[in-house]
């Protein structure tokens, strides 16, 4: 059996124990530094940097890259509200995972508190859904590389980078989780570098009232003046939820690095706390400027609305520049994918939830089976690439069922925050980084991922994801029910109960 880590404290003392100490912690502890276990375990290596960027890199994701310019199409300007919305919504959700896993650093990730604090079969669902997220993520990140590759060099052969980039991502996770942080750092930076010189070009762009070929004047009443702010009244504003939520997948990326990350009481709090920052520089800035200069109708729909304004202001080189700028992009979210889809099987094998091989560390401190599992299923990119119509409409398709996926994780997050507040109330009292509005906030996230299947609902393309989602969940359902009979899970079950029987003692005494 993995090793388990259970403090008992009488109750009336708990509230002078620190809070990683208080009673009722049962934690799956794969990857601890316990002193008797002499298996290596994961190392925390990533410093503030690291984790600053790679929160930066997990808030702008491809989305906002390539599908923005559909999301325009659908709401118009009122598309910045959409991304507002959607931003607000989800730093309450990391703000909830922050202080679960702040509440006992033994948790490597949510789905350890998942587990934890919901049962071993909520473990076993967050775990293995996040995986198959990431995984459908890296194929809508694999086609949008192969789209820009064929932009950038017409006539190049889908599969050719379609091929090459899964073999990229295993040389660049393989080294040690500092050489992962480095590559995320830089492949960040340049994101951000990109976003900061479009709103400057735009900036300098309407103040000197750039006149396009169309005729249109680069002026920010362009944002009201077709339409007003909901030229497509309120179904056009939800049907721009459909794509924009995707661009936020991977925001929880850092919960997923609490186990390599160095002084995460320090770092975690900071790179959650500027996701507002970031969401209004980055997403409502960016398409702000974007909608001045180019009138929301004009934007194409099928193409990035960033190249087409460095295009525009006559810059070609940077509009090749952007290109590659993108590119980059897909490549770091699928960077980022391979490395949580590895640390999460790594996870579950150490609590019996996967095979046995994936849960061993080469001596680098790499899960490096877990690494090359994930990979493969990357390739199924190719088949997708041509069996659909187009490179936007293979994006969209995969990116709504991702969407499915990441929500549910997130709901997840928000349940056990929920169960956590009730259960643990002496942890929520002890921590230094409580979540705002935590007695309803999180009624108030779920409602909304509610609202957000209705949207999904209302278009073909992104409807297909509510019917391969149950089907997902329908096949971990019948894994984990011959799962939960082998002896490791049924031990994991009885001291879950136990654990939780003494819980509901404590707290209501």
């Amino acid at each position: 059996m993995s090793e388990r880590i259970t403090t008992a404290a009488p109750a009336t003392a708990e509230s002078d124990i620190a809070p990683s100490e208080i009673a009722g912690t049962a934690v799956s502890a794969h990857g601890a530094s316990g002193a008797g276990s002499r298996e290596p375990h994961l190392a925390r290596a990533l410093g503030n940097r690291h984790i600053q960027l790679l929160a930066i890199g997990g808030a702008i994701g491809t989305g906002l890259f390539m599908g923005s310019g559909k999301t325009i199409s659908l709401a118009g300007p009122s598309v910045i509200f959409v991304y507002m919305i959607i931003g607000f919504m989800l730093f309450f959700v990391m703000r909830a995972m922050g202080e679960i896993l702040l509440s006992n650093l033994n948790y490597k990730s949510f789905s350890d508190f998942a587990g934890d604090l919901l049962g071993p079969w909520a473990g076993f669902f967050t775990g293995w859904s996040y995986w198959f997220f990431w995984v459908v993520t890296g194929v809508a990140d694999i086609v949008a590389i192969s789209g820009y590759v064929d932009k950038l060099a017409p006539g190049t052969p889908l599969w050719i980078p379609a091929l090459l980039t899964p073999v990229v991502l295993v040389l660049l996770n393989l080294p040690t989780v500092k050489a992962f942080g480095e590559a995320e750092f830089w492949f960040a930076i340049i994101k951000v570098v990109a976003i900061v010189a479009l709103i400057a070009t735009g900036a300098i762009m309407i103040a000197t009232h750039f006149t396009s070929p169309n005729g249109a004047v680069a002026n920010l009443a362009n944002m009201w003046n077709d339409g007003g702010m909901f030229p497509h009244g309120m179904f056009g504003f939800i049907l721009g939820f459909q794509i924009a939520i995707f661009a936020f997948a991977g925001i929880e990326l850092v919960g997923t690095a609490a186990a390599e990350t160095k002084d995460p009481e320090k770092n975690l709090p900071r790179a959650i706390n500027s996701i507002p920052v970031r969401v209004l520089l980055f997403y409502v800035g960016a398409l702000v400027v974007i909608m001045a200069v180019n009138p929301w109708r004009t934007i194409d729909p099928a193409s990035s609305p960033f190249i087409g304004m460095f295009t525009l202001a006559g810059l070609g080189i940077a509009a090749v520049v952007i290109n590659l700028v993108v590119l980059t992009s897909a490549a770091s979210s699928a960077n980022s994918g391979i490395y949580s889809t590895s640390r999460m099987i790594y996870g579950l094998a150490q609590d019996g939830n996967a095979p046995k091989a994936f849960g061993k560390l080469s001596s680098r401190k790499v899960p490096q089976n877990a690494l090359l599992f994930s990979c493969i299923f990357l390739l199924s990119g190719l088949v997708l690439l041509y069996a659909g119509d187009s490179v936007i409409g293979a994006f969209t398709i995969v990116t709504s069922v991702a969407s499915v996926l990441t929500m549910f994780v997130w709901s997840m997050i928000l349940i056990s925050y929920i169960v956590f507040r009730r259960r643990r109330p002496a942890l929520h009292a002890a921590s230094k980084f409580k979540m705002p509005g935590s007695a309803f906030m999180p009624y108030v996230v779920l409602a909304f991922f509610v609202f957000m299947l209705v949207a999904l609902a209302q278009a073909d393309d992104t409807r297909l994801a509510l019917f391969v989602a149950p089907i997902w969940f329908l096949l971990l359902g019948a894994a984990w029910h011959f799962n939960r009979k082998t002896p490791l899970q049924q031990a994991r079950i009885v001291e879950w109960q136990a654990v939780r029987s003494e819980e509901v003692v404590r707290t209501t005494v």
